[in-house]
């Protein structure tokens, strides 16, 4: 929650979120001699570019629709404007959106079911400890308009 500031109060920048899931899990599944995922070597490096690069044009379109609008993009700074433009015409959080393919496409490069598995408990903590503050931050800041933003686009997808 906010901390009195202009800003959400998220407990970590998101990309630092993401990578350090992405990390424990490389972490223990080099431990734990995790499994292979089973697929063909070049369908895994195939899958595993067009992800990434879906989430990366992904978040490089929403982070342009947020600069465009004179926002910020950076969750703990103030924001002075609603996005609704470009990819939050379909979703709120295009850029968690964008995130998790990157990391689902990291997850198949590495060729780590450790890394899927662990991308759950990732976006429960995106979603409790990062977007809800957003939202409760948006909602106080921007009162109705916010409101009728929220009530007409979905929160991922």
């Amino acid at each position: 929650m906010s901390t009195g500031r202009d800003t959400p109060g998220v407990i970590a920048p998101p990309p630092l979120i993401y990578l350090g899931f992405l990390l424990a899990a490389a972490g223990l599944g080099w431990l734990l001699g995790e499994p292979s995922l089973g697929l063909p070597d070049q369908v895994r490096r195939i899958a595993a570019v067009v992800l990434v690069a879906v989430g990366l044009m992904l978040d490089g379109a929403a982070a342009f629709a947020f600069r465009r609008a004179g926002t910020a993009v950076e969750p703990w700074k103030p924001s002075t404007a609603i996005v609704a433009a470009g990819p939050y015409r379909f979703s709120r959080n295009p850029i968690y959106v964008g995130f998790t393919l990157a990391f689902i496409g990291f997850a198949v490069g590495m060729d780590s079911p450790m890394a899927l598995a662990f991308l759950f408990p990732c976006l429960i903590v995106v979603d409790r400890l990062v977007i809800a503050r957003e939202e409760r931050y948006l909602d106080a800041k921007f009162g109705e308009a916010w409101r009728a933003y929220a009530r007409t686009v979905r929160r991922w997808l």
